[in-house]
């Protein structure tokens, strides 16, 4: 099915603020809406001190993948949500599902009375580094946008976003971005590459303040203090802008890796394993503990994750293509 860009948000049929939105209530509203968003990885994550707020100061390159979450709504009475995972991991349908925030946010906010039934189709890695829940709520606020009739703009569709996490605006952006401060003040990277990704998931949990608390140790235990202004390598932009896959292998970086293989041994012998069967690069994407490895096509994919397997580090291989879409509608109805 053809997609229709996220942008086209703010050429929605328009309710205007929403108020009293639902099923029958506006004139040409769909009646099924189904959003894709990609997840994500980290080509560079550049971790500095602790802001006002509280926050680790970021510098960070996103890079979208095609491994992609799917969510369809449709009109209800109440909000409700069901999920379907290729993926194994522990998903929550309470409060604490991105999805149902992003939809109560939106609700709340912009004085709907109504509700939805959403459905989730996950293919992203649970808890995995990838940004999964970021994209379910990305693609959230999209579908709801257009089944509610509320006419957003993409401005109000990124501060809804940016509420929900630091992820989540890239998530509605996609292909390649360079992200700042909490990572969500994001500026596009210029690339006409499509890199193949191998991405290894190894099994385990990896709690995100928990790698940032042991990033802080390691950094204070050698004697490192962390700079207020986080910098990646340059030569990464340049290698994105060249199409030099090589020079991207070489310059894949992530200041949380320490603490991600300190906190999860097996992690390091996929990293190992991978680079000695050929791949470009490898690394944790973001705080883990899903390894992306660079490779140059399917075939050296398949032949890596062939040999993960063999060996036994890894519980799944997942092969993706990079620079992929932000959150698009796949179809209304």
């Amino acid at each position: 099915m053809s997609g229709v860009p996220a942008s086209g948000a703010d050429q929605g049929t328009g309710a205007g603020s929403g108020a009293g939105v639902g099923p029958g209530a506006g004139v040409g509203l769909p009646r099924r809406v189904v959003v894709l968003a990609p997840g994500k990885i980290n080509l560079s994550l550049a971790v500095g001190a602790v802001d006002a707020r509280g926050y680790h100061v970021l510098e960070t390159l996103f890079h979208a993948v095609d491994l992609a979450e799917t969510v369809t709504v449709v009109p209800a009475d109440e909000l409700s949500l069901t999920v379907d995972s290729a993926v194994p991991g522990e998903i929550p349908l309470d409060g604490r599902n991105l999805a149902l925030r992003a939809a109560e946010q939106l609700r709340a906010e912009h004085d709907v009375s109504v509700g939805a039934e959403l459905h989730i189709r996950k293919e992203v890695p649970v808890a995995g580094g990838m940004g999964g829940g970021s994209a379910d709520a990305a693609a959230t606020l999209v579908a709801l946008d257009r089944l509610w009739g509320l006419g957003l703009s993409e401005a109000q569709l990124r501060a809804h976003a940016a509420r929900l996490g630091a992820d989540v605006p890239f998530a509605l952006r996609g292909r390649t971005a360079l992200g700042r401060g909490n990572g969500g003040d994001l500026s596009s990277v210029l690339t006409a590459m499509h890199p193949t990704w191998l991405l290894a998931v190894p099994g385990g949990h990896l709690s995100t303040p928990e790698v940032y608390r042991r990033h802080d140790e390691i950094a204070a235990a050698r004697g490192r203090t962390l700079t207020p202004e986080p910098r990646i390598d340059p030569r990464q932009l340049e290698a994105l802008a060249s199409g030099d896959l090589e020079l991207l292998g070489r310059t894949l970086h992530n200041d949380l890796q320490d603490a991600a293989l300190a906190l999860h041994p097996g992690l390091e012998p996929v990293l190992a394993a991978a680079l000695r069967e050929g791949a470009l690069g490898a690394l944790v994407s973001g705080s883990g503990p899903t390894i992306a490895v660079l490779v140059a096509d399917q075939a050296q994919a398949r032949g890596v994750a062939a040999a993960l397997q063999s060996a036994g580090l890894v519980e799944s291989c997942l092969i993706a293509e990079g620079n992929a879409p932000g959150a698009r509608v796949l179809e209304e109805s």
